[in-house]
């Protein structure tokens, strides 16, 4: 067992494909198949299942490459420390709904260990690809929320993905509404003040089922519906139409501006907000510094 071949399963199971991970460790696809099978064959161990849309990480090569991230991640500490320290890259990557403290936390991240290179990903995304991200290795965190409506669905997911939810903070659903909205002037919205006015949403594509749904309270019916795949179009839609969106009412000026401003909504509802990480893998230390700064982000 070689350090490189531990290298190339993570790679694997971090994109997989042996195809696309073959393409990013600039080796031909049969040289790292044979090295996984190598691997495999010497440990005696089933990491990979191989199905015609890729590869599937099985339970026993899960336990694997909890170890073998492990491992690299204190050989990396070592290359650091002592070997050519100014040519070494720092990698991580998160994947989230459309949180502003996310993103700050995130900054806080890189200005801590950014140096001169690095290799950083923030991923806002879909609430399922979240969860794949996470349970491939494509993010070492997602974060999410669970509530009455959803945590059966979402549970029953990160239980057969080997990830486990770790709450951050309990939050009342918010509306973020343009600070020039017509009902920016009230202490707290009802969803009939909101009748008339047109819904933002994050579409979820394949997976648009209310479990996945980024807004909590999306079952509801509603006149005028907008879907949109990023917070920017959101915000702009917000502003330029009187629309609004359902959060948790966390909001960041320096990220959103002066011009969106979070109320309360008169619902009896709650946001479960968290993280979820792989059971079995101990965080890196980006993991660990990145859930310190999530904890400075968030509500107390």
């Amino acid at each position: 067992m070689t350090l490189q071949q531990l290298r190339y399963v993570v790679a694997v199971a971090e994109t997989g494909n042996i195809t696309e991970a073959a393409k990013r460790l600039f080796i031909a696809q049969p040289s790292l198949t044979n090295a996984i099978r190598e691997l495999e064959k010497e440990m005696q161990i089933t990491i990979f299942h191989r199905t015609n849309r890729g590869v599937s990480i099985s339970n026993e090569g899960d336990v694997f490459l909890s170890y073998a991230r492990q491992v690299l991640e204190q050989t990396s500490l070592l290359e650091e420390r002592f070997l050519n320290p100014k040519e070494r890259k720092s990698r991580f990557s998160v994947s989230c709904q459309h949180y502003s403290f996310a993103v700050n936390a995130f900054v806080d991240v890189i200005r801590k260990f950014g140096g001169s290179q690095y290799d950083f990903t923030l991923r806002e995304t879909q609430t399922y690809e979240i969860i794949e991200d996470v349970s491939r290795l494509k993010s070492e965190i997602g974060i999410l929320y669970t509530s009455s409506k959803n945590e059966d669905v979402i549970g029953k997911m990160l239980r057969q993905n080997g990830l486990e939810f770790q709450e951050l903070f309990v939050a009342k659903p918010h509306v973020f509404l343009s600070s020039v909205h017509p009902l920016a002037e009230k202490q707290v919205v009802s969803l009939e003040d909101l009748e008339e006015y047109p819904y933002l949403s994050f579409e979820q594509g394949e997976y648009n089922s209310f479990y996945f749904s980024e807004e909590i309270l999306s079952t509801l019916d509603r006149k005028k519906n907008i879907k949109v795949r990023d917070r920017a179009t959101l915000f702009n839609l917000l502003i330029g139409l009187d629309g609004y969106t359902v959060s948790s009412g966390v909001i960041s000026k320096e990220l959103n501006g002066e011009n969106i401003i979070a109320k309360p909504l008169d619902v009896d509802e709650q946001m479960r907000i968290g993280t979820i990480t792989q059971k079995s893998m101990p965080l890196s230390r980006y993991g660990k510094a990145y859930m310190e700064a999530l904890k400075r982000h968030i509500p107390h």
